[in-house]
């Protein structure tokens, strides 16, 4: 039960350890959750900043290009002086660092009315995609270019752009604004980003206009986009064909307008701070367990070494040295309890025999100790091979007398164990040269618990022994029963002799 307690305490001692390990990883993975919330709000935040400077600036443009076609509209407006009739189309709006330009194409795709030049700057750009396709669809509303590069300027731009309609309801041209992609450029250059992190800007049909930090059109389809899946915004986590970097995707529609934001934040970016803090956590918490496991085990191993000392200490203090067998103090325990289990099993019987070597005085005054104590081991290992049941126990009890316990044997019984050691004993070999085969002298004696004491059935084995050795040695004395009176067969019968 001790043993059974010790392991249990060394269990929890290994066992509290590795729940710590388990708490400290939940609490990481629940920091690693918290440290992507946090920058899936701070995408969130970012393109609520970028979409609503966007949205503004296209705003302010698409109101000038509407006041431009309505005063194309006003009476008068071709007799008034050109200097004049730019301003009245244009206005101050003309003049803001982010246009490139604004201008008015008629329905050849030829300017004919410039924000910049008076008389307007001869460019044709019916040849332009957005010329074409406001003369193809009358519908079209605002339309957006993809990136292109002014044919004025040679920087690049896209083309904001609305349809001119004459009062028949046909083509009449279109008014257009240039806006620089550099405006793109200064507005993301404000973003922290990481040194892996992008911006993305795309049209509805997956061109993309810019990249930042790497600037220049993509081409529709990108893998990318495709992610988008047509969603309004959303967020999703993917590694990137063009340079192997994960990064973690948050994108919206741009306001009412034709455009979607991507912002992309590297994973390995976001988790930087948290890799670190794990990487400290997880390694002093490993290494505190690490530590207090091992000490329980070293523990363990040591109370298990004290136990096995503890349990090899017993034994030999109940294991004669030079046999093998029990001692006497073993013997008397064993005894005691063999008498105690008899007295719980309604009095059955128990058996004693008290072995004696012959003439055993002799051999070592002749011979030496040296041989006696060859003769012992030999004779102990006869009487051990000579009990066959577990709760049999020999012993040797002094010198060269040996007890034989025999539980729940009667006195038959034990006559025959007597016998088989008796003639086994005269077959042994000499234990040197010029030793004589050794005989033995065995005392039995029976008892029943209720009918005599404990101490009784040895004194009785024992009276046996001196019997046997009385009447000529080498043979088996066996000693009355209790239940008979003293005299009526003598104090002792006579088993068996050589």
């Amino acid at each position: 039960m001790r043993q059974l307690r010790t392991r249990s305490w060394i269990l929890l001692g290994v066992l509290a350890p590795l729940g710590m390990l388990a708490v400290s990883g939940l609490m990481l993975l629940e920091l690693r959750r918290e440290t992507w919330a946090k920058a899936e709000q701070t995408s969130r935040n970012l393109l609520q900043v970028i979409d609503s400077d966007i949205v503004r600036t296209i705003a302010v443009v698409d109101r000038s290009l509407l006041a431009v076609i309505a005063n194309l509209d006003a009476p008068g407006i071709e007799d008034i002086a050109p200097d004049l009739r730019q301003r009245l189309l244009f206005g101050p709006a003309a003049t803001a660092d982010h246009l490139a330009g604004m201008a008015v194409l008629d329905e050849n795709g030829d300017s004919v009315f410039d924000a910049d030049a008076v008389p307007a700057r001869r460019v044709n750009n019916a040849d332009r995609a957005y010329f074409r396709a406001h003369k193809a669809d009358p519908d079209l509303g605002l339309h957006i270019s993809e990136p292109i590069v002014s044919r004025v300027t040679g920087t690049p731009v896209i083309v904001l752009s609305r349809r001119i309609q004459k009062p028949d309801g046909s083509f009449g041209g279109i008014a257009l604004g240039i806006l620089r992609l550099s405006y793109f450029t200064r507005l993301f250059d404000r973003i922290e980003l990481g040194g892996l992190g992008a911006i993305k800007l795309y049209r509805r049909d997956g061109v993309r206009i810019l990249r930042h930090p790497e600037a220049g059109p993509g081409s529709a389809g990108a893998a990318t986009f495709a992610r988008f899946g047509g969603a309004e915004s959303g967020g999703f986590v993917a590694r990137s064909g063009w340079d192997g970097v994960e990064r973690q995707h948050t994108f919206t529609r741009v306001g009412g307008l034709p455009l979607v934001l991507d912002v992309a934040l590297a994973t390995r970016e976001i988790e930087a701070g948290w890799r670190a803090k794990a990487l400290v956590i997880g390694a002093v918490v490993l290494a505190l367990c690490g530590l207090a496991i091992g000490l329980c085990l070293l523990f363990g191993r040591e109370l298990g070494r004290s136990a096995a000392m503890q349990a090899e200490l017993t034994r030999l203090s109940r294991t004669d040295p030079l046999t093998g067998l029990a001692n006497r103090r073993r013997f008397e325990e064993a005894f005691d309890e063999a008498w105690d289990r008899a007295a719980r099993a309604d009095g059955g019987p128990l058996s004693l025999l008290i072995v004696d070597a012959d003439h055993f005085k002799r051999i070592n005054d002749r011979h030496g100790h040296a041989a006696g104590d060859a003769v012992l081991r030999s004779l102990a290992r006869a009487l051990a091979a000579s009990i066959h049941r577990p709760a049999d126990l020999v012993a040797r009890v002094g010198g060269e007398e040996f007890a034989v316990l025999l539980p729940a044997t009667d006195a038959e019984g034990a006559a025959r164990v007597a016998e088989t050691i008796r003639r086994t004993a005269s077959r042994l070999p000499a234990g040197a040269p010029g030793i004589p085969a050794v005989t033995v002298s065995i005392g039995l004696a029976t008892g029943r618990p209720g009918v005599g004491a404990a101490a009784d059935l040895y004194r009785r084995a024992d009276a046996a022994l001196y019997e046997a050795k009385a009447t000529g040695r080498n043979r088996t004395c066996s000693a009355p029963a209790q239940t008979e009176p003293a005299g009526a067969r003598g104090i002792l019968s006579l088993v068996g002799a050589a």
